[in-house]
């Protein structure tokens, strides 16, 4: 049987197989704006020397393909569950929503993932993340942390893919570029992490990077 985690790489490449142009990710989303900041939920990659063993290599084939912003290694992240914009969460549901996830996450153990191989789109270069669930269990485990202090948690709970992005695009260029560049690269192997913190960070996206302060680093210990 085949796993939805290759069934979307698949699916994915295919289509962006027929894809003529890559689509610009640097566009001002609903709320945001210069200088603002947003509070989300991540998990991140501080000294994961293999992945950036990985990452470095797909980097370098992608630095001569015009149209994309390469991610810094301190960058890398993968995207779980935002709570809201900094100016508009108060200190203290921000510290009511960390000690609710904290008492979850205790019981939930580090999070063991493979990345790669390459998974493109109009936007981007990504990994593939396999197996999708210690993520997804995770992910569960926050957005309930947050509707233990709030009525409503943000973003729907379906349609979230876990991915980890190398590179952006920074234009409309064409995309023929990319695939070519990234062909070869189709079967290197991903390789294994071990995430042992989700974190609340702080995030902003000036200057067409990603960049944080950590608000909160919760241990999975179990």
């Amino acid at each position: 049987m085949v796993s939805r985690e290759q069934r979307s790489l698949t699916e994915r490449w295919q289509a962006f197989e027929q894809e003529q142009k890559l689509k610009a990710h640097w566009y001002w989303r609903p709320g945001w704006r210069p200088g603002r900041s947003f509070y989300t939920w991540h998990l991140t990659f501080t000294g994961q020397a293999t992945l950036y063993e990985l990452v470095q290599r797909v980097q370098e084939a992608l630095d001569r393909v015009p149209g994309l912003d390469l991610v810094p290694l301190d960058g890398l992240h993968l995207t779980m569950q935002g709570v809201g914009f900094a100016d508009q969460v108060n200190c203290r549901d921000v510290d009511l929503i960390v000690a609710a996830a904290r008492a979850r996450c205790a019981a939930l153990p580090p999070v063991r993932i493979g990345l790669g191989p390459v998974d493109p789109d109009p936007e981007g270069v990504g990994l593939l993340v396999a197996p999708w669930e210690p993520v997804e269990r995770v992910r569960l485990a926050v957005r309930e942390a947050i509707g233990a202090v709030w009525s409503e948690i943000p973003e729907p709970v379906d349609g979230f893919r876990p991915h980890v992005t190398l590179a952006y695009s920074g234009a409309d260029a064409p995309a023929g570029p990319v695939r070519e560049a990234l062909r070869p690269l189709r079967e290197v192997p991903p390789v294994e992490v071990v995430v042992g913190n989700v974190q609340l960070i702080e995030l902003r996206r000036d200057d067409r990077v990603y960049r944080w302060d950590v608000a909160a680093s919760v241990p999975l210990a179990g």
